[in-house]
Order: structure tokens, then C-alpha cells, then sequence
């Protein structure tokens, strides 16, 4: 219990940026950990490659997370409450609007907006790869962090979509809910190639450009039917 309230710590001050020495390594580590694990997958990275990566000892990594479960969890510790409180709070506003239209806007923007702007926030896809790679691994289930972190806000999500499509069947609802989230993922994990082949045109790094089209194209294919 004492190693699992560390890890918990590590997570905090990477996301304060504390500036103390101990809260700097952490930092170093975090960040060193999250580029291994993207690049290279969960099985391949190993606490050795994070330790050099980040300069610090291999035991210092060991302090801080107790070992590659323990500090694979502390990334997504660090990034993933801030961005779940913030699509609540976008679902608890759109709890609030009567008019239909402006409910599934309201619903569609809290899923993907907070994720799309973490990503412009750290300028990197580093999160977005891994975020993909978990929620896409069959291995994920042994290590609970898309049940732990994800599932609830998944569940919070299509209970809402469902509320204002009532039209959709529960299937139709839940594909909906993985479509919206399989775009996201796609973008916040993209390395240039969206901009390579758009020549430009569409580019993931101008986040406000990015959302007007995503939500534009998405919320077009979601508008209750006639």
C-alpha cells in the first residue's frame, strides 16, 4: 500500500512540475517513460532503457514506482484524472441544456476535446500512441488501467449519447462511442502523417482548427435522423 501511495505522489508533482530535485526526477522519469513505452510497446521497454533515457539510476526508478507495472500506471495516473474531470464537468454542463441539438454538441465536445488539447498542451503524440496501444492490447485486461481510469467515463458517455439519440439501438450507441474515440486516439497518436498526405491542410498541431473539423465531420453523422 505504502509503494502504490508513491506512485500516486510521482504522478501529482509530474503534473504540478515541481520543481524540487526529487520532483524533477520523477518528472525526467515520467516523461523518459512515456516516449519508451509509445516507441516500443509495454513488453519491450524495460526499466534499464527508461532509467538511461531519463538520467538517473535504474534504483531510482525502482524507488519511485517499484518496477515497469507500478510506473506503465503512473503515466497514465499523471495524465488521465485532469482530462476526466474535465469531460465530466463538459458532460454535467450538457446534463443542462434542453435544447437536443445543442445536448449532443455539448456531449460529442466533452468526449473529445479535453484529449485533443492534452495533446497540443505536451506537444508530443507520445500519450496518444500509448493510449492506443493499451486500449487496443489484449493484455490491457491484466493490467486494469482502461477498466480503472477509462470505463467510467466511458459508461458516463454513452449514457448520455443514448439519452439524445433515442432513435439509435444500444449497439449503434456503443459503436458511435468507439468511433469518436478511435478518431481521437488516432489524431492525439499522429506522427505527421495527417499533415504529410493533407499537404499541410490538415495539421493535429493546430488544435483549434482540428477540433472545428473533427467535430464538424463527426457531429454531421450523429444528427438525429429525419
Amino acid at each position: 500500500m505504502k509503494k502504490r501511495s508513491r506512485t500516486s505522489e510521482s504522478a501529482s508533482q509530474a503534473i504540478r512540475g515541481s520543481s524540487s530535485e526529487d520532483g524533477s526526477s520523477t518528472v525526467r522519469i515520467l516523461a523518459a517513460a512515456e516516449a519508451e513505452f509509445a516507441s516500443l510497446g509495454y513488453d519491450a521497454t524495460s526499466l534499464r532503457q527508461v532509467a538511461h533515457k531519463a538520467g538517473v539510476p535504474i534504483a531510482l526508478v525502482s524507488y519511485h514506482f517499484g518496477g515497469k507495472p507500478g510506473l506503465y500506471r503512473a503515466i497514465f495516473e499523471a495524465r488521465t484524472p485532469a482530462t476526466v474531470e474535465q469531460r465530466m464537468a463538459g458532460l454535467a454542463l450538457a446534463d443542462l441544456e434542453t435544447d437536443p441539438a445543442r445536448k449532443l454538441d455539448m456531449i460529442v465536445k466533452a468526449t473529445l476535446v479535453p484529449m485533443l488539447r492534452l495533446r497540443a498542451a505536451e506537444h508530443s503524440s507520445y500519450f496518444g500512441t500509448l493510449l492506443a496501444r493499451e486500449v487496443s492490447d489484449p493484455r490491457s485486461i491484466e493490467r486494469g488501467i482502461v477498466r480503472d481510469m477509462l470505463d467510467p467515463i466511458a459508461v458516463a458517455v454513452t449514457t448520455r449519447l443514448a439519452a439524445a439519440l433515442p432513435d439509435r439501438t444500444k449497439a449503434e450507441i456503443h459503436w458511435i462511442y468507439q468511433i469518436l474515440i478511435g478518431a481521437m486516439v488516432y489524431v492525439m497518436g499522429d506522427a505527421g502523417r495527417i499533415s504529410r498526405l493533407s499537404g499541410g491542410a490538415a495539421d493535429p498541431e493546430d488544435v483549434d482548427a482540428t477540433i472545428e473539423s473533427m467535430l464538424g465531420i463527426l457531429l454531421d453523422g450523429l444528427r438525429p435522423r429525419p
